[in-house]
């Protein structure tokens, strides 16, 4: 009779690999824990206390489950894999968070080609220390070899989160008021969106390796493009619970605009002054090296703002002031005002400073 744990292996299937892999990242997985999860690694569900949740007069779910995209194709280049846990956070927590819901807890899915037991173990290691960051708990995961259908060294990560916000503290369109001020938040940097695009101007189009000095980095372009995602989830909870703030949008895919406007009402309109902040260098990097327009730019990528709020006017120092301290700098971008012909439209002027 064949060794079926062999025949499997000869498949391109290891489950000694996947199993040390889950030794390895145990300690781990143990830091990103709050008091409400139960049991760890190793059930086929992972348990979270949901009595926590009758403090609560009427509690609202909010789930929310991304990607981190084609910036894992850097991560591999660099073959560094503990950072790209903090874009998968990020995505998905800062998406969560817009509607002023606490994320409670976080689910992760790895595919790849091959188990690499330490790549695994590194990619969840960032993955539970951004959990810690956030606040909410990783309870649970799976980790899926795929030969024949991605190459040996090739994998991609996934991760879904589940949040809870008070009914009468939703945040949405339906709080946003004319005169409200747009508090822009800084990014860390690219975060986690337009890689295609960027991959596409610097490393095919203008040839430059991840290896490469970049004088306008100050660092190598690997270094740069690896930048984590900022994980906003904690200092917008407390921006919701000490400020009227109405509404929030995660700048993601789309950009500014687009996606300020998802939280916006349709007799209402937004006027955004460019003039109140510099990007951070590598967006005009990829401008000037690959001849890309403002608006495709915009169209793409965050541009130096990775979170937005909408808050009232009175409140803007108390607002900037919560975000500084949770090492975050703020600045007013811009003012809702009534609409009767761009209602619902987000419109960026003025022009960067140094552009």
């Amino acid at each position: 009779m064949t060794d079926q744990t062999n025949a499997y292996e000869a498949a391109g299937v290891s489950i000694e690999a996947a199993d040390r892999a889950i030794d390895l990242m145990k300690g781990w997985v143990e830091k990103a824990r709050r008091p409400e999860m139960i049991g760890g690694l190793g059930g086929f569900a992972g348990l979270f206390d949901a009595s926590a949740l009758t403090r609560y007069e009427r509690p609202l779910l909010a789930t929310s489950t991304d990607g981190v995209g084609t910036k894992v194709a850097i991560a591999q280049l660099m073959d560094v894999h503990d950072t790209i846990g903090f874009d998968l956070v990020g995505m998905v927590v800062d998406d969560l968070v817009v509607c002023g819901a606490e994320p409670l807890f976080m689910t992760d899915y790895i595919a790849c080609g091959r188990v690499v037991p330490e790549r695994i173990a590194a990619i969840v290691k960032g993955i539970a220390e951004a959990c810690v960051v956030a606040g909410c708990a990783l309870i649970g995961g799976e980790t899926a070899e795929h030969p024949g259908l991605l190459d040996p060294d090739d994998y991609d990560v996934a991760g879904a989160t589940t949040g809870v916000v008070e009914a009468s503290r939703l945040l949405g369109p339906g709080r946003v008021r004319p005169g409200d001020v747009v508090i822009a938040m800084e990014a860390s940097g690219l975060h986690s969106n337009g890689y295609s695009l960027v991959r596409h101007v610097l490393l095919e189009k203008a040839g430059w390796t991840v290896e490469r000095q970049v004088d306008d980095f100050g660092r190598t372009l690997g270094e740069e493009l690896l930048e984590p995602t900022r994980i906003y989830a904690k200092a917008c909870l407390d921006l919701a619970a000490r400020t009227d703030t109405h509404a929030m949008s995660h700048i993601t895919g789309g950009g500014l605009a687009a996606n300020l406007e998802r939280v916006l009402p349709e007799e209402l309109s937004v006027r955004i002054d460019r003039s109140t902040w510099t990007p951070q260098p590598v967006f005009d990097v990829v401008r000037r090296v690959g001849e890309v327009s403002q608006a495709d730019l915009e169209a793409t990528l965050n541009c130096g703002v990775g979170m937005v709020s909408l808050t009232p006017a009175e409140s803007v120092d108390t607002a900037i002031s919560v975000l500084a301290g949770h090492g975050i700098r703020a600045w007013v971008a811009g003012e809702v005002r009534s609409d009767d012909v761009d209602g619902g439209r987000v419109l960026l002027e003025g022009q960067h400073p140094g552009w």
